[in-house]
């Protein structure tokens, strides 16, 4: 049979766009509102034409999604994507729309959330869940009780009893993140914690107390992705994606094979082959962190660290934006915003680094220089996917 696979030269993919919507407490807007907001800001951060996009993805809004959202948006586009893997969802679509435009396509892919989550339980139009669903595999866990948290915590533990990994540690994830908050105008909560306080909060799900989990937000995120030909009427220099990565590991407990490893450690491992670089060249990351034991094991299964040595690695201030390795430089899930599938705020801000545009929570190398590359690493549900992207100017 003849090769099915194209000849034509493979095109480069930048991001050309990126912006939040308002976010933290936003009463008075719907979801629908957000996702615009934040599209109509990436699209003038881009300096492009609306008429330019033919892509789009969008995830977790909608009867049929992304179909609703794009109408809303005024967009009829050719290729779409509705991935919906939770929080890594939009590295995974990221991966996606870089594919589809290096291939041709697509040209211009719009990735558009955005969510209402904290305004809707306080206004009562939604409650709080215990499990996600209870067809399929997981009716064989929801009547045991063990929430999306509570499968965290476990995982947490087990981490502990292998590795001797302390509560001390998983702490010190909670205040660096928040330490990089401080100097985020954006971010819900800047003012500093202590281990001593991550420690003496209310339990959550043993071992994690309130400032171990992320925050309830609202917000919304939008991320543009072109063609290389787009390059030259941009507004603002390209940030280029370089390689992804994807994996799917389990939804029930029982087929997690080890709790101590996420499915970063696959997702990230074909990032970087495919970009070719190493976790030594990164300048910073952005890490899923809703809760601290995900920046933690994720950080050793991107290879930033051993197997087990995630626990000493995050010690003595090495993910602050001075620090050795920069994580969460805008706060995080833990202390910025977090209103649900938090994957696409990830890219906004490692775009954001990578062009210098972060004021006073800026990282520098040395000489005062701009960082060069980031890794974006989305998880969903309990470590039950894993996109990674790496980006660089």
């Amino acid at each position: 049979m003849p090769s099915v696979i194209s000849s034509t030269p493979r095109r480069k993919v930048a991001v050309a766009g990126i912006a939040l919507s308002d976010c933290g407490k936003v009463d008075e807007a719907t979801p629908y509102a957000l996702h615009a907001q934040a599209a109509r800001r990436a699209l003038a951060d881009s300096g492009l034409d609306k008429s330019i996009i033919d892509g789009f993805a969008s995830a977790g809004l909608g009867t049929l999604a992304p179909v609703e959202v794009a109408e809303y948006l005024g967009l009829k586009p050719t290729w779409v994507d509705s991935t919906s893997v939770g929080g890594s969802t939009w590295e995974v679509m990221a991966a996606h729309a870089a594919e589809a435009i290096a291939a041709g396509h697509a040209g211009a892919v719009l990735l558009v959330y955005g969510s209402t989550a904290r305004a809707d339980i306080k206004a009562g139009r939604r409650t709080s869940n215990l499990s996600f669903g209870a067809r399929g595999p997981l009716q064989f866990e929801v009547p045991y009780g063990h929430s999306l948290i509570s499968k965290y915590a476990m995982a947490a533990r087990r981490h502990m009893h292998a590795y001797g990994t302390t509560l001390e540690q998983l702490a010190e994830v909670a205040v660096q993140a928040r330490a990089n908050a401080a100097d985020n105008p954006e971010a819900m909560f800047r003012e500093p914690i202590t281990v001593d306080d991550v420690l003496g909060g209310p339990m959550i799900a043993d071992p994690f107390t309130k400032l171990h989990c992320c925050i309830r937000s609202d917000g919304g995120a939008a991320v543009l992705l072109v063609a290389e030909e787009y390059v030259a009427d941009c507004a603002k220099d390209p940030v280029w994606v370089l390689g992804a990565g994807e994996h799917v590991s389990h939804t029930t407990m029982s087929e997690w094979e080890d709790f101590t490893v996420s499915p970063a450690a696959v997702s990230g491992r074909l990032a970087f082959e495919r970009a070719g670089v190493s976790p030594a060249d990164i300048d910073l990351a952005e890490i899923y962190d809703a809760f601290t034991y995900m920046t933690l094991v994720t950080l050793e299964d991107l290879g930033f660290c051993a197997k087990g040595e995630g626990g000493a690695f995050v010690e003595k201030g090495r993910l602050t934006r001075t620090g050795e390795l920069p994580v969460n430089t805008d706060g995080g899930g833990l202390s910025a915003q977090h209103p649900g599938m938090r994957g696409l705020f990830l890219l906004v801000e490692a775009v954001r680094q990578l062009r210098g545009e972060a004021g006073e929570g800026q990282v520098r190398k040395a000489g005062g220089r701009l960082p060069e590359l980031a890794v974006a690493s989305g998880t969903g549900g309990w470590f039950c996917s894993s996109g990674t992207v790496i980006l660089g100017r």
